[in-house]
């Protein structure tokens, strides 16, 4: 593989923004997102796919569910949950980097092209495998259920970390994980360690439920090890933890610099040492999650590298969340960026 180096409570956000940005890098699954609106929950159980989880499927299981949503609508777009994440902060006018595995297809070269124009620096191999791609089914209550073909994704490696090596890493004050790559242990691993000689905060987003019940071991091990910020939302950290979102909270500060539990309607909560913030949604008409929890990290890690207090970067983290899930899929559209950069900014 070739390696590419081409190119709640209504949030105010008084107070002008700090000059010292850090650069943040992100690493996960290269997927361009499959968009499908579905009329019921019965397609999803005559498929298999249980409501709100990511299950990963074969190309052959791929194509058959796309053969039987074949009258449905549908629409493309980039994504996977860490380059949602940093396409955002790039939108936000943070310095990023992503790093990942695309096909030498037309998806690939859709998904660089779209990560590039948010001003993101594409760290990404090109394989002969064809480009990975998420089935996004929404249900009439704006849930999502993932049916996720990794395809080239899924060949990211160490290799590719180990040829970045620190010349790139040392670059960046952040790196941010998706809970997706867990997959491959021996990758997160490595990404994370490399981090953390190079002086970075690892952020983790835990991506969902039932990929934090099937790796809890691993997961622990790291997050006790390596991680300064944790996401995750309510089911995914009464799984990793076995406790409500408060208790969850309280448990996972013991390992954490920052935890965040989103917790849907309710807002989010945010710790640091001893210090617990209630944050709050805004007022929404949602149409589609598909996103939200990447863009509220896209928001809250945008303020972090500013130096803002949490309350803060957790309202951030609200406004893009709270206006990603009045439009379909997980990429606002130009105008209600311009909207959100100026209410960000304050």
């Amino acid at each position: 593989m070739q390696l590419l180096h081409e190119r709640i409570r209504i949030c105010t956000f008084a107070g002008k923004i700090d000059n010292i940005m850090k650069k943040i890098l992100g690493i996960g699954n290269a997927l361009v997102d499959m968009l499908i609106r579905i009329e019921d929950e019965k397609t999803l159980d005559q498929l298999n796919l249980p409501k709100g989880s990511m299950q990963l499927v074969n190309k052959e299981q791929s194509d058959e569910i796309l053969a039987n949503l074949i009258d449905f609508p549908r629409s493309l777009a980039a994504g996977g949950s860490a380059a949602n994440t940093i396409h955002g902060l790039g939108m936000l006018g943070v310095q990023a980097g992503y790093i990942g595995v695309i096909g030498r297809d037309e998806l690939g070269e859709s998904f660089e092209q779209d990560i590039y124009d948010a001003g993101v620096e594409p760290y990404l191999s090109r394989s002969n495998t064809e480009t990975g791609r998420a089935i996004t089914l929404i249900t009439p209550d704006s849930e999502r259920t993932f049916a996720t073909y990794l395809g080239a994704a899924i060949e990211l490696s160490v290799s590719n970390i180990q040829d970045l090596g620190s010349s790139i890493f040392s670059s960046f004050g952040y790196l941010h994980v998706e809970g997706y790559l867990v997959q491959n242990h021996d990758l997160i691993r490595a990404a994370v360690e490399l981090a953390k000689v190079n002086g970075l905060l690892v952020s983790l987003d835990l991506a969902s439920y039932n990929v934090v019940e099937a790796n809890l071991e691993f997961l622990t091990d790291i997050v006790t090890r390596h991680v300064d910020i944790l996401f995750a939302n309510e089911e995914e950290a009464q799984v990793f933890t076995g406790h409500e979102p408060e208790k969850a909270l309280h448990h996972i500060s013991q390992f954490c610099e920052v935890v965040v539990v989103k917790i849907g309607e309710s807002g989010s909560l945010v710790k640091s040492q001893e210090v617990v913030s209630e944050i709050g949604i805004i007022p929404v008409d949602p149409v589609d999650t598909t996103g939200a929890g990447d863009l509220y990290a896209s928001g809250f890690l945008y303020g972090h590298s500013l130096g803002w207090p949490l309350e803060k970067c957790g309202e951030a983290g609200a406004l893009l969340a709270g206006n990603i899930i009045e439009e379909i899929g997980a990429k606002m559209s130009e105008a209600r960026w311009g909207d959100v950069k100026k209410k960000v900014a304050g």
